[in-house]
């Protein structure tokens, strides 16, 4: 009896002292979260985000081969990124572009249940209107009803950058 006692007080011990905690707000150092995106060719997706979309270039840095191997990223590739953002400010998420400088291995994705991991990404607006006149001067294909309505004068446009992630806006008209 005295063992099971001993037992239970000691796994009550253990579990206290190296359980889990809660996450916390206070654990991150910023309150915006990077993405990066994979891109077969910089130079056109450049041009998607920054003249069709409308994100500004704030940077951009490579990490050599060597270095991205060591951190985990590649297997000895240089990797070239491009930081864009909606807006040049200190809380504005970072929307880095990444090449590798070669096409993707799988085909592009016609819909967002062709695949996992993040699919499309939203952006919200205070009216459509410039997107649509930019998408159909640029021959951007809007996959959504042209534009879609959500109710209370809100609306949705759907299109795809050029390797296939999708863009949702949502905005008035």
């Amino acid at each position: 009896m005295k063992k099971i006692l001993f037992s239970i007080i000691l796994l009550s011990f253990v579990s206290l002292s190296f359980g889990s905690s809660k996450p916390s707000p206070d654990e991150f150092a910023k309150n915006v979260i990077s993405v990066g995106v994979v891109v077969s060719d910089l130079e056109t997706s450049l041009d998607f985000y920054t003249n069709i979309i409308g994100m500004t270039k704030v940077g951009g840095f490579t990490v050599p081969a060597e270095k991205s191997a060591y951190l985990g990223l590649t297997d000895h590739k240089e990797i070239v990124i491009t930081t864009l953002k909606l807006e040049d400010s200190a809380n504005a998420t970072e929307w880095k572009l990444m090449t590798f400088g070669g096409k993707a291995t799988h085909p592009k994705q016609k819909f967002i249940d062709n695949d996992t991991g993040i699919q499309y990404v939203t952006i919200n607006v205070f009216s459509i209107a410039p997107f649509l006149k930019r998408f159909k001067e640029n021959n951007v294909k809007i996959l959504s009803a042209e534009p879609s309505v959500l109710g209370n004068d809100r609306f949705l446009l759907l299109v795809q950058d050029p390797d296939g992630t999708f863009i949702e806006l949502i905005g008035g008209k």
